[in-house]
């Protein structure tokens, strides 16, 4: 074999050991207080280390609309990231979604309805 195809064969296999490591969240769990107004997320990813393999942005919708993008710095803890927003502005039957961002790769995203 020549050398260029060593390179890029060992190229190749690092990058795909690099995506195989990395998954976006496994699951949010959201809870929402028309009392309080408040919005909770608890985003369930595991990792190693949460400073450098973390969730990096948290996204909330109101109806299909954006209304708050959060950049985290690191992760809570090596299992979980958990939010809360003051969300004034939702009525009864709206929708609140949740989208979390792994810092190397994948998302996921999850709504709930406000209840009565």
């Amino acid at each position: 074999m020549k050398k260029p195809a060593i390179f890029m064969l060992t190229f190749f296999f690092f990058i795909i050991c690099s995506v195989a490591y990395a998954h976006p969240p496994s699951d949010i769990i959201i809870t929402y207080d028309p009392s309080t107004k408040i919005l909770k997320a608890v985003i369930k990813h595991n990792v190693n280390n949460p400073e450098s393999h973390c969730i990096k942005k948290v996204d909330v919708g109101l109806n299909g609309k954006e209304i708050i993008k959060h950049v985290i710095s690191r992760q809570d803890n090596n299992t979980s990231q958990t939010v809360a927003y003051l969300i004034p502005d939702a009525r009864p039957q709206d929708t609140l979604s949740v989208e979390a961002y792994c810092s190397i790769s994948g998302t996921l995203q999850k709504e709930i309805k406000v209840a009565q």
